[in-house]
């Protein structure tokens, strides 16, 4: 049980250094290592196939293509580079903050760790899933809309 909370501390932790590092093959690094801290989490969790694939197409595949395409991408000047990260900076810095907020209040608030941590059978995954699992299903919301955020703020263009 506490080597699972110290998988998912390392993994969140994987996460905001991803998602802030300025240099893209950092982010594709940490993507890749988040890949294998996530992998290992559903190795323990008796996952075997859903680990072998996030281990394979996402910390493999993903990470070699991204790194493969950054590569063919030009460096940036300095004076860019500042001012990126300002920018990159200002707009995410709230993101930490309310990831962590959100951890101390779904694990330590609501929730038992005997709830969060249940171990079933492959053939009950979907009765438990949909019957006593809801706050997984949250948890997908939230990622979905976490992946919402992140392609709003990537992509919206400022008006000058």
């Amino acid at each position: 049980m506490m080597i699972d909370l110290i998988l998912l501390s390392v993994l969140l932790i994987m996460v905001i250094w991803t998602v802030m590092a300025i240099r893209l093959v950092r982010s594709a690094v940490g993507l890749a290592l988040t890949s294998v801290v996530l992998s290992i989490l559903m190795f323990r969790l008796n996952a075997s196939l859903a680990a072998v694939f996030e281990l394979s197409v996402c910390a493999g595949l993903i990470s070699v293509i991204f790194i493969t395409t950054i590569s063919f991408t030009r460096r940036m000047s300095k004076s860019d580079f500042k001012t990126r990260r300002r920018q990159r900076l200002s707009k995410f810095w709230p993101l930490p903050l309310i990831i962590i907020a959100a951890a101390i209040l779904l694990f330590w608030r609501h929730f038992p760790s005997e709830v969060i941590f249940i171990r079933v059978p492959a053939e009950n995954v979907r009765d438990v899933l949909w019957n006593t699992r809801h706050i997984d299903l949250f948890g997908q919301v939230l990622v979905l809309l976490a992946g919402a955020f992140g392609v709003v703020a990537l992509f919206k263009e400022n008006k000058k």
